[in-house]
């Protein structure tokens, strides 16, 4: 499939609170803690993804099937995060929590993956009845890791974060990113593929679940293109 521009709904020409659909929530399987909270509110005279965690976690996710990824493409979006999360610490479990990010889902063959990683990743699709990424690239930010930081999640490796963000200084400001997709996927995934696979979609999130914390944040609107 060749594809020039993805066909994200923007959140500022929808109309209402709750995120337009194909936008849609997601949480953790089973899962007992509270779900973060999305909805759209006027900002700067647009509406925008606000973004609130409290002890929360989940995600606002939208599809988009096999979309394949032309050189070059930059994903671009830009946030403002409010109120941070402190005591985070994304290279251990207890401290696994961003008030903001965005994240980029591929759909890598399972093939490519070992076998133990290979059958978890089936047991965990059978368990959330959603197809999971084999390869997620999330952008965050986060309290006190360099921006550029490349690391894994704490709790699974099929997941890898880029840190576009840290600290507080930019509190209360809109920053705004640009980033070469398919690059960044081969910096992260680069020793398990030796092609960036298509994308199964987009997400953003927060979560705060592991450090009981509390943050708000807000996003604009996404897009895919040349």
């Amino acid at each position: 499939m060749t594809t020039t521009a993805a066909n994200l709904h923007p959140f500022s020409s929808a109309s209402g609170a709750v995120p337009p659909a194909p936008w849609r929530v997601v949480g953790l399987p089973k899962a007992t803690k509270p779900l973060t909270r999305f909805d759209l509110v006027p900002l700067d005279g647009h509406p925008v993804l606000r973004v609130q965690t409290d002890h929360s976690y989940a995600n606002l996710v939208h599809d988009l099937p096999d979309f394949a990824l032309a050189p070059g493409m930059k994903l671009r979006w830009r946030w403002r995060l409010d109120q941070p999360l402190r005591g985070t610490d994304l290279r251990q479990r207890a401290g696994d929590d961003t008030p903001l990010k965005v994240c980029a889902l591929f759909d890598m063959p399972l093939e490519q993956l070992g076998f133990v990683e290979r059958n978890l990743l089936r047991a965990a699709r059978l368990s959330s009845g959603e197809n999971l990424p084999a390869a997620t690239l999330c952008y965050v930010w986060d309290a006190s890791l360099p921006a550029g930081t490349l690391l894994d999640n704490a709790f699974t490796h099929r997941m890898r974060m880029i840190v576009a963000d840290s600290g507080e200084l930019h509190l209360g400001q809109w920053v705004a990113h640009s980033q070469d997709l398919a690059a960044d996927f081969r910096r992260a995934f680069g020793k398990e593929s030796a092609t960036v696979p298509p994308l199964q979609g987009l997400l953003v999130g927060g979560d705060s679940d592991n450090t009981a914390g509390q943050s708000l944040g807000y996003v604009g609107d996404i897009t895919l293109s040349p």
